[in-house]
């Protein structure tokens, strides 16, 4: 999803002539020979990269025109595939309600282009629809099935945001980090939310832990890194200083639900950041003659919008709406954020670093703070300045990578 932009779909017709059988109505059949994933430990095979004519590339081998051409390319004949799919169930049942599950819902482009395509009215995508999903299917059939309990729907968010993981009350998250070594003061509900606005506004990088983790792939504003959207150079500097990962990787805008519309082509609820669309026209910038003749991974220096961190190259974005209801904290944050910059919007990525998973309690928050170049990290009501820690306690996360 992140690649595809950068290039242009050249295989689309070779893997649809190949890999892929693709019928009217969306059903297909992969020929499997191209693949390796059910009973090897890769997903595709030699086979697969000789059809391209090019070597697997190594996770240390710089991208090429024709690493993007063919994620372009795979990106298309998925969208394709999805959208058939999704016209042709809408044609057969009538259905104008679509719920969607499995690893590829979670990919928010396809699903932003079932959305703007009309077949269907509302569109819900479960927020862990990867394999990990399936412990939410079979806690659902043993409630219905084994207890026999009855299935009830209302109009509120019955999956809470997605917040189903482990929280932390203040005085064990002060028990821990002190435990950890970590240098922190304790602040006020209301300091804590002006002390983080005041430094995101300043373009600091901040660490954000709050409440109860996400269930699912995606950082929801529970385990998050956050930075401000405004600057050019939020995302290749989160990439490269924080994440430790290529600079081309788009972030995803959180912004307050009520503002949405306002700058963004969306006017629906996308709480789990399962939907890509379009920043707002008038909120593009003018792009020079010789800005738009940029090839390839040349275009990420281009500053396309207000919000340049979190719009891709084809002015796209990854969005979370937040909610009041499910978020309280992260939507009063936003509210602060705006107040002081006029801009609704935060930068919103998960909360590691390449290679490691997301935290989950408040000692791997400050074993990830001490490893990075973050500038806060702010665990509960604690706010920790990376100037104020001990430098003995400094983890070198770029030694280990390389190594890797």
């Amino acid at each position: 999803m992140g690649l595809a932009p950068y290039g242009e779909p050249k295989y689309a017709k070779l893997i649809l002539d190949n890999v892929i059988d693709l019928k009217p109505d969306g059903s297909f059949r992969l020929d499997m020979s191209y693949f390796d994933y059910c009973t090897g430990f890769t997903m595709t095979n030699d086979r697969f990269a000789g059809l391209f004519g090019q070597p697997v590339r190594s996770p240390d081998q710089l991208l090429t025109q024709f690493h993007m051409d063919v994620a372009a390319s795979i990106q298309a004949v998925l969208d394709e595939a999805v959208l058939r799919l999704a016209r042709s169930l809408a044609r057969q049942t009538g259905a104008r309600n679509l719920c969607l599950a499995g690893g590829v819902a979670l990919n928010c482009v396809a699903n932003g282009k079932v959305l703007r395509d009309g077949c269907f009215d509302n569109i819900w995508i479960q927020p862990a629809a990867g394999d990990a999903g399936g412990a939410l299917g079979s806690a659902l059939a043993a409630h219905h099935l084994f207890k026999g309990q009855p299935r009830s729907t209302n109009c509120s968010d019955a999956m809470s945001g997605s917040y189903l993981g482990p929280g932390f009350e203040q005085a064990d998250i002060e028990r821990r980090l002190t435990a950890a070594g970590a240098r922190f003061v304790v602040l006020s509900e209301a300091g804590m939310i002006d002390s983080t606005a005041d430094a995101l506004a300043a373009q600091k990088a901040v660490g954000w832990f709050q409440g109860r983790m996400e269930f699912g792939p995606r950082a929801l504003g529970a385990r998050s890194i956050l930075g401000d959207p405004r600057s050019p150079g939020t995302q290749k500097n989160l990439n490269l200083k924080v994440k430790y990962r290529e600079s081309f990787r788009p972030f995803a805008p959180a912004v307050l639900r009520e503002d949405v519309a306002d700058w963004f082509d969306l006017a629906s609820d996308s709480p789990y950041m399962l939907i890509v669309a379009d920043v707002r026209k008038d909120k593009h910038r003018k792009v020079s003659p010789d800005e738009q003749a940029l090839f390839g991974i040349d275009k990420l220096n281009v500053s396309r919008s207000q919000i340049p961190a979190v719009t891709h190259v084809d002015y796209s974005a990854r969005i979370q709406t937040v909610h009041r209801e499910t978020n309280p904290l992260f939507h009063q944050l936003l509210c602060r954020f705006k107040a002081l910059t006029g801009c609704p919007v935060l930068v919103n990525t998960s909360f590691n670093v390449r290679g490691e998973p997301i935290v989950c309690t408040p000692e791997d928050a400050f074993r990830c703070f001490m490893g990075n170049e973050l500038d806060l990290l702010v665990v509960g009501n604690c706010l920790l300045r990376k100037s104020e820690q001990d430098t003995r306690l400094k983890i070198d996360y770029r030694a280990s990578l390389n190594e890797d």
